[in-house]
């Protein structure tokens, strides 16, 4: 039997309704609003395993096309690979609710969030996270839940909770937030220069709206929730732990504060493989091996967050607010059109950008309708930048990383009108340790502007952290990688001198003060301006050209009644200009010319080809002409294609020439002016040596 509960949310109902469709999964949820919706499923697996050191969840978001009532493009006609979005949004879902699992129930779990109607009004992704998170709370598995989602737009200086796509695109701020009724524990977003006290009043927002879906999904389990299954706790303790603690400890404090990453690694596992010999009979049996290493990670964890909130002292010895050296270079490739070396601490990124034209463009062919993108930013993190052999491949996190880093840099990348091309940045992270997707902001800025992308303004990204014991606290700027797991909030803060345009935050204790937000955003904003000071005197302006190597693109106006001059008959004028220049040329209704050439020569000749055709002959004007025929009386010079004037013999000179062949040959280019155009169309031309002056003075 079905059961239905509803809550309106502006013009429409939001409704979450289980018990009719796919019932045989451990939790169901279909979820509607307006013309979208989303049928979200979980199963566990039927057995469980003892002593899972993580949560084995898979969420596997995913978009059906006929949703929109589309047919998928390309070869094969059905949904296969998941789409960078369906990946993102899986990720979205992800993130706040995996800490809520227990590791202790030690069994397999999928949640299947499907997208099976659109409007292409309301996006669907924060119904499947409120969807997913429903089919969670009435299952049968255990989880600290339930979790929702709220999408925030900041338009016309209002907060719009869950915006349709159209205010999406106007907001000058987007960001989605996820929590638990208890309090924030995702945010994600961009945003265009915005303060952080606006971003702190969207927080407020988000959670007000949060609290009420959470109260919705509880309403809901109170009706249908199925009994929770037992958790498989680990029943076994380590032996002689107190014993392997008192020893390891003290070496571990020194060895967590010797400097560098690969020395800081040694020397803790130095002080390990001691313990492992010393208790070798006793770490034979696996269970006990793995004890004895959850031991060791709670005395790292332990040390670390004592020292820093006790002592203000970080792993590499660094204070709270400190940001570890920072070198930037650029032009460090002699080919791409333009690339940079941005390195901080242990974490480097070679950033690279390459210039195309409209036909480089990304096309998107999604369930909200088609669209193309010109900024594209590809993330890599290959294993050996953590010294590590590993899979080459791009995975969900590299599309994640990438995805935040493009979302910082999108709104400062020049519009098509403002820069007509398609600009790709690739980031290599060549090391890492802490933050490379804010390293891809800054290298990604600094590769642009070698370019000679007009960027808005300069764009530095800034990786924070948290740790809380009690009233007690510290907020850390440019985090390491070490400090990442251990702290109690990551967050990622992206922007120029005037505001955010990135932002991404994952908090693993429930009740962040406003205080410590506001505390963390302010001191996230004075690391910020630190790196952007450091990259400015590296490089803060676009270079005054675009590589050599780069394509040039020309875009020109010209009269509406000329396009047909242009086009010609069954298109020969434009062939023939792109195949004279080796150039693309596409022209618009409204007479607009663009002109995409492999080189400035080439687009440049082809630029003056189609002016030759559409622009009337300008008298007083000066051209490079080209000698076409030599008779006894003068020179006919071409000055635009097809059309020629006359350069008399007495105009060829300033002094008396005997024979027009002593002064100019057939196919000599050659300056001239246009001195006039008779009654009878003709053109009148004076040849103009090489210091300006006419023949006609």
């Amino acid at each position: 039997m079905a059961t239905k509960i509803s809550y309106r949310i502006g013009n429409d109902d939001l409704i979450l309704e289980t018990g009719r469709l796919a019932k045989q999964a451990n939790g169901s949820i279909y979820a509607q609003y307006a013309g979208s919706a989303v049928i979200a499923t979980v199963c566990a697996s039927s057995s469980s395993q003892e002593g899972l050191d993580y949560v084995p969840l898979t969420v596997d978001y995913n978009e059906k096309y006929y949703a929109a009532g589309k047919i998928p493009g390309g070869f094969i006609k059905r949904e296969s690979r998941p789409k960078d979005k369906e990946i993102l949004v899986s990720r979205l879902i992800d993130r706040p609710m995996r800490p809520l699992f227990d590791k202790a129930f030690g069994r397999d779990i999928q949640i299947v969030p499907t997208t099976i109607s659109s409007d292409m009004i309301n996006p669907p992704d924060i119904l499947a996270v409120i969807a997913s998170s429903a089919a969670v709370t009435i299952s049968d598995i255990p989880f600290n839940g339930p979790v929702a989602a709220a999408r925030i737009a900041y338009l016309d200086g209002e907060y719009v909770i869950n915006p349709t796509f159209e205010q999406i695109e106007k907001a000058d701020m987007e960001i989605v937030v996820a929590g638990t009724a208890e309090g924030i524990t995702m945010v994600e977003g961009g945003a265009h220069e915005v303060s952080e006290e606006v971003m702190l009043g969207a927080l407020d927002k988000a959670s007000e709206f949060i609290k009420v879906i959470c109260k919705l999904q509880e309403d809901l389990r109170a009706q249908v929730g199925k009994e929770k299954l037992p958790l498989s706790p680990m029943k076994v303790e380590l032996a002689n732990r107190e014993a392997i603690r008192a020893e390891a400890y003290p070496r571990l404090s020194a060895a967590l504060y010797v400097k560098g990453k690969f020395e800081r690694r040694a020397a803790c596992d130095a002080v390990k493989s001691d313990l492992t010999a010393k208790y070798a009979e006793q770490l034979a049996d696996a269970v006990q091996k793995k004890l004895f290493d959850a031991l060791f990670e709670d005395m790292e964890y332990s040390i670390l967050r004592t020292t820093i909130l006790e002592k203000g002292v970080r792993v590499d010895g660094r204070g709270t607010e400190d940001i570890r050296d920072i070198t930037c270079e650029i032009g460090v490739l002699p080919r791409p059109h333009g690339s940079a070396v941005f390195t901080r601490g242990e974490t480097q990124a070679l950033a690279v950008a390459t210039l195309g034209t409209v036909f480089d463009e990304q096309v998107f062919d999604d369930i909200e309708g088609d669209r193309r993108e010109h900024f594209l930013l590809h993330y890599n993190f290959p294993p050996y930048s953590v010294g590590e052999v590993g899979r080459m491949g791009t995975g969900r996190r590299e599309i994640g990383h990438g995805y935040l880093a493009r979302r910082s840099l999108e709104p400062m990348v020049p519009s098509r009108e403002a820069f007509p091309y398609t600009v790709r940045v690739v980031s290599e992270i060549l090391e890492s340790n802490g933050s490379s997707s804010m390293a891809s902001v800054c290298g990604g800025t600094l590769s642009m502007l070698h370019a000679g992308v007009p960027m808005k303004a300069p764009v530095a990204g800034i990786a924070m952290g948290l740790i809380t014991e009690g009233d007690k606290y510290a907020i850390l700027s440019d985090i390491l990688g070490e400090e990442d797991h251990l702290g109690d909030m990551d967050f990622k803060v992206a922007g120029t001198e005037r505001g955010i345009t990135g932002f991404q935050m994952d908090i693993k204790i429930a009740g962040v003060s406003t205080e410590i937000m506001k505390n963390a955003l302010a001191q996230a904003k004075r690391g910020r301006l630190h790196i952007l000071g450091i990259m400015n005197k590296t490089i803060s302006k676009p270079s005054a050209q675009i590589s050599e190597y780069a394509p040039r693109i020309e875009v020109m106006k010209i009269e509406t009644d000329k396009i047909g001059a242009l086009i010609g008959p069954g298109g020969k004028n434009i062939k023939a200009i792109s195949e004279q220049f080796s150039v693309t040329i596409n022209t618009e209704n409204d007479g607009t010319v663009t002109i995409y050439g492999k080189t400035a020569k080439h687009a440049l000749g082809a630029r003056d080809a189609v002016k030759g055709i559409v622009e009337d002959p300008e008298v007083g004007r000066i051209y490079e002409g080209t000698v076409k025929r030599i008779m006894d009386f003068g020179a006919f010079v071409e000055i635009l294609p097809g059309k020629e004037g006359l350069c008399h013999i007495s105009k060829l000179s300033r002094t008396r020439v005997a024979n027009v062949s002593d002064v100019v040959k057939e196919g000599q280019h050659i300056p001239v002016k246009l001195l006039e155009i008779d009654k009878m169309g003709r053109l009148n031309l004076s040849y103009v040596d090489a210091l300006g002056d006419d023949a006609d003075k």
